[in-house]
């Protein structure tokens, strides 16, 4: 792989790729959205293409892809807009590969097997998505599958990391980092998977230069599971916020929900904080190699001092 092209290069896991491959002496070209972005984070490094474009524009999309190996799908669309955005985004990345006979890896969440099986997630493990973005993104794993681009899906839990502006953790850090009252969605004593965005960039880039990687599903687990009140007790001691931090359950979202569609859109999501499906990196460590672990204290260290800069 000398050239590849990360789409989403301003979200979290986009802005981890990119770092990932140009450590690694990768051309990359960093697709998104916003220019201004794009240029505030990329500006001035010549390994570095920066592409302001629309990925569902095809014809746009195809212009941005040509002339690289592998495209990297990091792009991250609001609940409410998957059932009809989704499958139009799916298709044009697809089409966008064959035309220029490039790779895929795509960054996908856990969504799709469901809920917790009783054990750690294997890759083997029967898929049986019972709410409608688990179903979706089966949908879209079923168009890579018979698309005959060589593909990469990999599975990650939920994300914190430099310039992840969406998730739990992220949540909760963001009011503490404020010196304010801060909230944890959900019970704050389960254990739960929490993926640094870094650990996961190299993961996906380790199974992208391995031409065997391709055409097979692979599990991304965090360093371990981390139960809400040792995340708060981190943050404390990194921020010097003891400030209460309060429980958001299912029904407070359901409350908010009425007025607000993305945040009803999280409601159904819930079973992942109430009895939270962790994934097996068994696959991976076996044909690759150990996984990426950084201690979450690291992480979350390194979070803040992104967020603060």
């Amino acid at each position: 792989m000398k050239n590849a092209i990360v789409l989403g290069a301003t979200g979290g896991m986009g802005f981890a790729l990119v770092n990932e491959l140009v450590s690694r002496e990768v051309k990359v070209t960093a697709f998104a959205r916003n220019e201004r972005k794009l240029k505030d984070l990329y500006g001035g490094n010549k390994q570095i293409n920066i592409f302001p474009g629309n990925a569902f524009n095809e014809e746009n999309l195809v212009q941005a892809v040509e002339g690289n190996d592998v495209i990297f799908h990091a792009i991250n669309l609001p609940y409410g807009d998957w059932r009809t955005n989704l499958p139009v985004l799916t298709k044009n990345i697809i089409h966008s590969a064959k035309v220029h006979s490039a790779k895929l890896a795509i960054v996908d969440n856990i969504y799709s097997y469901g809920k917790n099986p009783g054990n750690k997630v294997r890759e083997l493990t029967t898929k049986n998505p019972h709410t409608k973005k688990g179903k979706v993104r089966l949908e879209m794993e079923s168009l890579y599958n018979s698309s005959n681009v060589p593909t990469i899906i990999a599975h990650f839990p939920d994300f914190y990391g430099p310039h992840v502006e969406s998730s739990l953790l992220g949540f909760t850090l963001n009011k503490m980092i404020e010196n304010k009252q801060a909230q944890f969605v959900g019970n704050k004593s389960i254990p739960r998977e929490h993926l640094f965005t870094p650990d996961g960039a190299e993961a996906l880039v380790n199974l992208a230069m391995n031409d065997n990687s391709y055409n097979q599903n692979w599990n991304i687990p965090a360093t371990d599971v981390i139960t809400g009140e040792e995340i708060i007790s981190i943050i404390r001691q990194l921020t010097n916020n003891y400030k209460k931090v309060s429980t958001v359950t299912r029904n407070m979202l359901r409350l908010v929900g009425l007025f607000n569609k993305q945040m009803r859109e999280f409601v159904e999501m819930q079973y992942l904080n109430e009895d939270p499906v962790v994934l097996s990196g068994e696959k991976y460590e076996k044909y690759i190699g150990p996984l990426p672990k950084t201690p979450y204290k690291e992480g979350i260290k390194a979070t803040i001092e992104a967020r603060k800069s």
